[in-house]
């Protein structure tokens, strides 16, 4: 019988476990944690076959080893796993947010000849901790994927072993890695902190303050709300590409403050003008043959049960919504409900029942 031990079981690892055990009832599921609380839970509510805190002999059992805790964690733990007498057929992955440090602390296990395939799943909640768990929590969600020395059998094993999270498996070299999150995750996280920031200390003297922050300002800084300790980790793992990607996007905004001293509309109107067409044009058409997912977005006036009729149509007519997501929506002015799809057959069929039901469509994409 396959022993799959999951090391850290915060919101990812019990997922992770849930997932394993809908569709591997034949596995079985350690799990190993620093918190007591943690295991004492996740052996209650049957998120895993087995707890223990001794992780270097859970891990010497082990024949799939799964870290899931910060990367600063995952690092030292792979120095712990290079020590020890592993079996020679173990496969161990992890699910860091970033990547080139992570495959640096994994080269003495690759060394001993062990497999290693870095793993990142692009999902989360608002929620942390073993309770937050939940099986479909990967479902439609891109899961990064860098064997480096690995062979392809060994990640046909992992990606079978994790069918049930129903992820959309990305493999990329571990710079790839790096480069894409750091651009689309780990400065957007950094942008929305500090606009944050900078309003409260703008704001500070005004009575209303923040509490007029609504629609776009909500919906560009909805990551700010983002886990403290885990971001400085991320960034603090991700160092040259975020400081590289930073100072470009920094001399951006200096471009834009000189246009705007020196009134040069035409600088202006054209900076404006390509983030619109850019924008615009997201989507999977723009992507070749990389999954992707399918939005549209129609106006919802703000009043009792108006999302709910919406969802109660695309369920009657069985359109599996991926995710729905609120816009910019105020008393007494009507919102925009963001629907996205996960293929494009989907995707067109919830543009024809909602468009034939009066729903007034805003775009697509």
């Amino acid at each position: 019988m396959t022993r799959v031990l999951i090391h850290g079981l915060g919101l990812i690892g019990s997922s992770l476990a849930l997932a394993i055990r809908d569709a591997q009832p034949q596995v079985t599921i350690v799990g190993s944690d620093r918190l007591a609380a943690t295991l004492t839970y996740a052996k209650q509510h049957q998120l895993v076959d087995e707890v223990t805190d001794d992780f270097s002999t859970a891990a010497i059992q082990a024949d799939v080893i799964i870290l899931a805790g910060p990367v600063s964690v995952i690092r030292d733990d792979l120095a712990i796993l290079a020590t020890l007498p592993l079996k020679t057929t173990v496969l161990i992955t992890d699910v860091g947010s970033t990547k080139q440090t992570v495959l640096a602390a994994a080269k003495p296990l690759q060394t001993r000849g062990f497999t290693f395939i870095g793993g990142h799943p692009m999902a989360g909640s608002h929620k942390s901790g073993v309770t937050a768990g939940r099986a479909d929590l990967f479902e439609n969600a891109f899961y990064f994927l860098v064997p480096g020395l690995a062979p392809q059998a060994a990640v046909t094993q992992l990606q079978a072993l994790l069918v049930a999270t129903k992820a959309k498996w990305l493999t990329v070299t571990p710079s790839q890695h790096d480069r894409l999150v750091g651009q689309l995750s780990h400065v957007p996280h950094v942008v929305a902190a500090a606009l944050v920031n900078q309003t409260q200390t703008a704001l500070a003297d005004s009575p209303m303050g923040l509490r007029l922050a609504a629609g776009g300002f909500k919906s560009l800084t909805r990551i700010a709300s983002s886990d403290p300790t885990m971001w400085t980790a991320i960034l603090l793992n991700n160092p040259t590409v975020v400081v590289a990607q930073l100072q470009a996007f920094m001399a951006t905004l200096t471009a834009v403050t000189t246009a705007i001293e020196t009134g040069d509309g035409a600088c202006l109107k054209t900076f404006f003008t390509a983030a619109k067409t850019t924008r615009d044009h997201l989507g999977p058409e723009r992507l070749g043959s990389l999954p992707n997912f399918y939005d549209v977005f129609l106006t919802i006036p703000d009043r009792p049960g108006a999302i709910a009729g919406v969802t109660q149509l695309l369920a009657q007519a069985q359109l599996s919504l991926v995710n729905i997501h609120i816009l910019e929506i105020r008393e007494e002015v009507d919102g925009i409900l963001q629907l996205t799809f996960g293929n494009a057959a989907t995707h067109d069929a919830a543009i024809a029942l909602l468009a034939a039901a009066n729903y007034q469509i805003v775009r697509k994409s």
